[in-house]
């Protein structure tokens, strides 16, 4: 024990010096060789900014740490650098030299923080130039471009030099940053995918088939128009194909009953959007997962887009009650409006005059050829494979995350799984098979060569590059909303206006049905509104101290306020893409068909919003409301509609 007492004396000597050395030391080891101080490329104004300290030599890591005095800006803070790294929030008001001294080491930048209300530019500038151009792809261009110049004007570049390497950095860091993004490249593959298939199934006779099928219950005007709005409710997988197959194949037989092209056109208009965009799995789903994914990133929230989306379709008033108003007004046999007018001429005879070979030509390339014999089956079994292998790849992936809880009902367990689950890789497995079953049938039964399949698929995938366009560009734009914090902006500027949380849903809806009314595009009015509403809408969820169910409540509403808004409005909207597409499939005169359009998708719009989005968002019940809008919908129609005369199949 006494020979002990020499080494812990000794023990207790040596780290006493070398503790002192240490804070001796503190002034040669933190220099410049071995700390660096770095702040983000994007300071913006009024926002916390991280600025990280790093040791630089690896020896040094395991040392520096327990209470580093750093002077920063005069004051003095102390810092653990535990792990080597550190990092202090900082928030920059106004332009000024930023200095930070620890030890020996100083820091030296001049800040000129970015503007906060500059963060708003770019998806304004984007919304305005959509109204000035009449097309998005420009809009969401110029909105990338403006932001990319704020950020490097604000790096100190010069106005013309910062419009230089904004206008490259649109492409090089902004575009293949997005296209990086493994989820953002599962959703164009499953895109052109899905858009593959269709041409597949298109050209082989399936849709055809289906049309055929279904066409044999139609013997009277009434069933004519039930069967147009059953088709189109069956190819709910694209708005496009929906409007092209259901127009083109329905006009011969709704001209022999009668029914005028406006009403066609209607219908065909009024059930493609609305049941794309709810329907599990489209061409639109993997859009709205994209948005839905970059909101709930950017916000760090525990959920997965697909639990959000399936949690949204509760509040997706408008596109669930048009099409149950078009069932309505078909069943009643009533019309209100313009459409009356032209649906009794139509019923005495006087239809619309012949096709123009231009219309009659319209959609000839989605057509099969003359003597491909046209079997349903071929189109149903490749659908059907999308569903059941999405549903499958939904439940196997959720499964290998979160299991099956015994002790659970079967409900509480489907939906813990599905919401956990990962949908990008479902969507792709179900998009993959159904491609291949689709070909397999096609050149399997001889009905094309393996060539010409292909090139059905390949020009399927064509069809969905303008999707990609927009998907590409609203990515890029979302980036740029995200680093400049656009959202604490906008979250900020309402909360200051003191809006309350509940009615956000429904200046949402408004404000999405104004943009894709002027824009035509309820792709781009997505694209521009979801990554700046999401996080607006949480922000100002949390401010009014609201609870998390509450809140995310709220935020499902807004999910569904967006798309909903969206399809009204482009419902509404001359210059719309899918509206010209049914006036074309349909041959209709275009002015006609948003004529007599326009006052329905009005009347369900104020429904949907009065009755349906508003009280959502204070809490009552979904299950109260759709019943609800549905009664006030049906007794609009008994009331304002008027009777239309019936007709029957005229044998020629």
């Amino acid at each position: 024990m006494r020979r002990a007492i020499p080494l812990i004396i000794l023990f207790i000597f040596a780290t006493t010096y070398l503790h002192a050395q240490w804070r001796v030391a503190d002034d040669v080891w933190l220099d410049s060789s071995n700390l660096s101080v770095t702040l983000p490329d994007i300071v913006m104004q009024d926002i916390a900014t991280p600025v990280t300290f790093k040791i630089i030599d690896p020896a040094l890591r395991s040392m520096v740490h327990g209470g580093v005095e750093v002077t920063i800006d005069d004051e003095k803070q102390t810092i653990d650098f535990r792990y080597g790294e550190a990092a202090v929030d900082v928030v920059f008001k106004t332009s000024r030299i930023f200095t930070v001294e620890a030890g020996s080491y100083s820091y030296s930048r001049h800040v000129t923080p970015v503007p906060l209300w500059l963060s708003v530019l770019p998806p304004l500038i984007a919304i305005i130039m959509a109204l000035f151009f009449k097309e998005v792809y420009t809009a969401l261009f110029i909105g990338v471009l403006v932001g990319t110049f704020i950020i490097f004007y604000y790096q100190g570049h010069h106005f013309f030099e910062a419009l230089f390497h904004g206008f490259f950095a649109v492409i090089d860091t902004y575009v293949l940053n997005s296209l990086l993004d493994k989820n953002h490249v599962s959703i164009i593959i499953f895109s052109m995918m899905i858009g593959g298939m269709v041409g597949i199934i298109t050209k082989n006779g399936g849709m055809k088939g289906v049309v055929n099928f279904l066409s044999r219950y139609a013997n009277n005007a009434r069933s004519g128009q039930l069967v147009t709005w059953v088709l189109g409710v069956m190819i709910f997988f694209d708005d496009y194909a929906n409007t092209l197959v259901v127009g083109n194949t329905m006009r011969p037989i709704t001209d022999k009953l009668k029914v005028s092209r406006e009403k066609l056109a209607y219908i065909v208009d009024s059930t493609a959007a609305p049941i794309a965009s709810i329907a599990f799995v489209t061409t639109w789903i993997g859009a709205e997962l994209s948005y839905i994914q970059d909101g709930i990133k950017t916000l760090g929230l525990d959920e997965t887009p697909y639990d959000v989306f399936l949690n949204s379709l509760q509040y997706s008033f408008y596109p669930i009650l048009t099409l149950l108003f078009v069932l309505i007004l078909v069943v009643r046999r009533r019309d209100f409006g313009p459409m009356h007018a032209i649906e009794v001429a139509a019923r005495s005879g006087k239809v619309a005059p012949k096709a123009t070979s231009a219309q009659l030509d319209f959609g000839r390339e989605t057509e099969p050829d003359e003597n491909v014999k046209a079997r349903w089956y071929n189109a149903i079994v490749p659908v059907l494979v999308v569903i059941f292998g999405t549903i499958t790849g939904l439940i196997i992936t959720g499964l290998q995350l979160v299991g099956w809880d015994a002790g659970a009902s079967f409900g509480t367990n489907l939906s813990h799984v599905i919401g956990s689950s990962d949908s990008f890789s479902a969507l792709l497995w179900s998009s993959l098979g159904g491609v291949v079953v689709a070909l397999v049938l096609t050149v399997g039964q001889r009905i094309l060569p393996l060539r010409s399949s292909i090139d059905a698929l390949v020009e399927g995938f064509k069809s969905m590059l303008t999707a990609v366009l927009i998907l590409v560009l609203a990515w890029s734009i979302a980036m740029i909303t995200e680093q400049l914090h656009t959202a604490a902006f906008i979250s900020g500027s309402l909360i200051q206006l003191d809006i309350s949380p509940y009615l956000v849903p429904a200046l949402t809806f408004l404000l999405a049905a104004a943009i894709s009314f002027s824009t035509g595009s309820s792709w781009g009015t997505m694209a521009i509104l979801y990554p700046l509403i999401l996080p607006a809408t949480w922000y100002i969820g949390i401010e009014a101290e609201l609870e998390y169910d509450t809140a995310m409540s709220i935020f499902h509403n807004v999910v569904s306020a967006v798309l909903a808004g969206s399809v009204m409005g482009d419902h509404c909207s001359p210059i719309s893409d899918t509206t010209i597409l049914s006036s074309l499939a349909s041959s209709c005169d275009h002015i006609s068909h948003v004529r007599t359009q326009m006052p329905y998708a009005l009347t369900v719009g104020t429904v949907a919003i009065v009755l349906g989005t508003i009280p959502a968002a204070f809490g009552v019940s979904s299950l109260i409301l759709f019943p609800v809008s549905l009664a006030v919908l049906a007794l609009i129609i008994q009331l304002v509609g008027k009777p239309v005369p019936k007709a029957f199949l005229v044998k020629s």
